[in-house]
């Protein structure tokens, strides 16, 4: 079996894991296109005075993110979806730093809303959804491009209409209307112009996208992988009485 390797954004996450304080010039250490394997962040770690064994501790928080399934029309991606599985639940204060983070990171204010035990940020169709479950929390990160399926569905219908309408003015031998055929024409350029300017731009999106959820993602996993202060204190008087 191959070893993993570890992204640009997972590697600069290890280190700041790591260190608890990212140091200057590793995120961009990573210079390879096949990404870098944990020997090999240990090596750095060593160079700059880093233990292994704290490179191996937040290598390993980096495994809790999962790519979810990305939604696709025609092979375009139309949404983007990252989830991540907490071994412990986050605390008040670390919610509002993610939160800071996503602000951050998406450039966008976004709404945040509780029900009971589940708390969401929001901005349009981005969402950031956090969820309990047995060990902890999860995290799920999705988007979608609202306005490209309409593009897309909106331009193969024009394309597909005018090229109806064309079938049939032939079969009738009506073909040297110049009118209707420029009316044809121009449909058709239109229903291909919205078509392709949603495909040109739909794979960009998505990439941009796919490397802000994993940065976010690959810090917020990062962070969770030691208990919090909170969950370090006694937690009841009588605990802290017998100790």
């Amino acid at each position: 079996m191959s070893e993993r390797r570890f992204n640009e954004a997972e590697v600069a996450a290890i280190f700041e894991r790591a260190t608890e304080a990212q140091q200057p010039g590793l995120r961009g250490s990573s210079s390879s296109t096949d990404g870098m394997t944990l020997a090999q962040l240990q090596e750095i770690g060593r160079d700059v005075g880093i233990p292994a064994e704290s490179i191996a501790l937040a290598a390993r928080s980096i495994g809790q993110v999962q790519p979810s399934a990305s939604r696709t029309v025609l092979g375009l991606p139309l949404g983007v979806a990252r989830t991540v599985n907490l071994d412990r639940k986050l605390s008040d204060d670390e919610w509002e730093r993610f939160v800071v983070d996503l602000r951050e990171t998406f450039n966008a204010p976004g709404n945040v809303r509780s029900e009971g035990s589940l708390r969401q940020w929001t901005n349009g169709n981005l969402q950031a959804l956090l969820e309990p479950t047995s060990t902890g929390h999860r995290v799920r990160l999705r988007t979608i491009k609202g306005d490209a399926l309409g593009m897309i569905v909106g331009g193969i219908g024009m394309l597909g209409a005018s090229a109806t309408m064309l079938i049939a003015a032939a079969a009738r031998g009506a073909l040297g209307d110049k009118g209707m055929l420029m009316a044809l024409t121009f449909m058709g350029l239109t229903g291909v112009g919205m078509f392709a300017s949603s495909a040109i731009r739909l794979p960009a999106w998505a990439k941009t996208r796919r490397q802000q959820m994993e940065e976010v993602a690959a810090r917020l996993a990062a962070s969770t992988t030691t208990p919090t202060s909170d969950d370090a204190k006694p937690s009841s008087r009588s605990e802290r009485e017998t100790t």
